[in-house]
């Protein structure tokens, strides 16, 4: 049967639709990878094809963990508070872990595991992991303070296991637990495709902690790096095989003391100093302005389309590191009965909204009353309000823009 033009241009939209369709509609899965105390420039040190391959694709870039200096956000560069800091997108004064200890964690400031899975149930969530605090304590897995949140997959707890993993004096029982670790999440990407996985490696920490700036040290890292790349094949995989859509972003939580690499925990350039490895396409100008490990968590909830409630929206203090961005670097200073804000706009697109409280009811669990100060174009990249009404002593003030919010503290002393 011959088609007539005007049906065969029909028939062609018509396919042209649907194709768009089909991919529109390509499963969204996400992998973030945190592997433990590797600096920046020891990274940079040696040799991490796999890591490489998986940076061609999107990106490499230097980042930061402790939160803003000498402010109300400093955060200790220890790994439970940069975990903690991935996983909820804010900073210590918020998501209240301070150590490795995690003695009590504010569950009002939501991990992107309980976004995820109050918005999507029957989705599948993994955490593969060498300490089981990540699950039952950072995330807190069936705690009343998450209303019993429930992972569907968790592999962790091997370093309590002291018959099969006995612990020498060089650690070595860690590299082995890394290694169950990476093999299982392997298998099961590759295997199951859960929509959410979390991978936590701890054997470079350690060797860094014993042997700081060495050739021990050094191996570690390259062992890291060909753990990677298993993830890595099993995630091409997927995406070959079953046309998936998969972020892959791969981070560590601190760097090392500049003296001996032994230690960390402080504000020094090299304590702070981190990177981020993605294969993400869309990047955007974030990515390369030495972004923080909070970036991350709202990067994640883009890609899933996990949608944050305005009002949890505005204590996210990352911004997204792919798409489209109004406004980055947010800062606000008191002078007198006024605030002087200023920020980097990056999207110009329609204008910006000033919101400020004097109250953190937010931290307990409660609402804060937000009152609209100004709008004001985004290009200005600087605005001005005044707060002669309000009582002195504290401020949260949010800049809401269409592609992303930016909030700021003022304390006063």
């Amino acid at each position: 049967m011959k088609l007539s033009l005007p049906c065969f241009i029909l028939l062609f939209v018509f396919l042209g639709y649907a194709d768009g369709v089909i991919a529109q509609t390509k499963a969204k899965k996400t992998l973030f990878i945190i592997v433990d105390g590797i600096s920046s420039d020891s990274k940079e040190k040696i040799a991490t094809p796999n890591l490489d391959a998986i940076a061609k694709v999107g990106g490499y870039t230097r980042a930061h963990v402790g939160g803003e200096r000498d402010t109300y956000s400093q955060t200790p560069t220890i790994s439970a508070v940069g975990y903690n800091s991935l996983l909820t997108g804010t900073w210590v004064n918020k998501h209240n872990v301070w150590d490795n200890d995690i003695k009590d964690p504010n569950y009002n400031y939501w991990t992107l595991f309980r976004f995820f899975e109050s918005q999507y149930p029957n989705k599948k969530t993994a955490v593969f992991s060498t300490w089981l605090d990540n699950r039952t304590k950072l995330v807190g897995e069936g705690l009343p303070e998450t209303e019993k949140l429930r992972l569907d997959y968790s592999f962790d707890g091997f370093e309590l296991d002291t018959v099969h993993f006995p612990h020498d004096k060089t650690s070595q029982y860690i590299h082995l637990i890394d290694e169950k670790v990476v093999n299982e999440a392997t298998s099961y990407i590759h295997d199951n495709s859960p929509d959410m996985s979390w991978v936590y490696l701890e054997f470079t920490d350690d060797m860094g902690h014993r042997y700081g700036d060495s050739e021990q040290f050094h191996k570690s890292i390259q062992t890291m790096d060909d753990q990677m790349g298993r993830l890595w094949k099993s995630v091409q995989y997927r995406e070959k095989t079953f046309n998936e859509d998969w972020l892959v972003v791969v981070t560590t939580d601190h760097g090392r003391d500049s003296k001996t690499g032994k230690g960390h925990g402080g504000q020094s350039d090299r304590e702070r100093g981190t990177w981020i490895v993605t294969n993400a396409k869309d990047l955007n100008a974030s990515f390369k302005n030495t972004p923080g490990i909070v970036d991350i968590m709202p990067t994640v909830a883009r890609h899933m389309d996990i949608h944050i409630p305005k009002e949890q929206s505005f204590e996210v203090d990352g911004i997204s590191l792919t798409g489209k961005v109004s406004a980055t670097d947010f800062r606000a200073k008191k002078e007198g009965s006024k605030v002087l804000l200023w920020w980097k706009t990056i999207e110009k697109d329609g204008k910006a909204k000033i919101w400020l409280t004097t109250t953190n009811h937010f931290q307990k669990g409660n609402r804060d009353l937000y009152n609209l100060m100004d709008e004001v174009d985004l290009a200005n990249e600087k605005a001005e309000i005044d707060i002669s009404k309000y009582p002195p002593g504290f401020f949260k003030i949010v800049l809401e823009a269409k592609y992303n919010n930016a909030n700021y503290w003022i304390v006063d002393k």
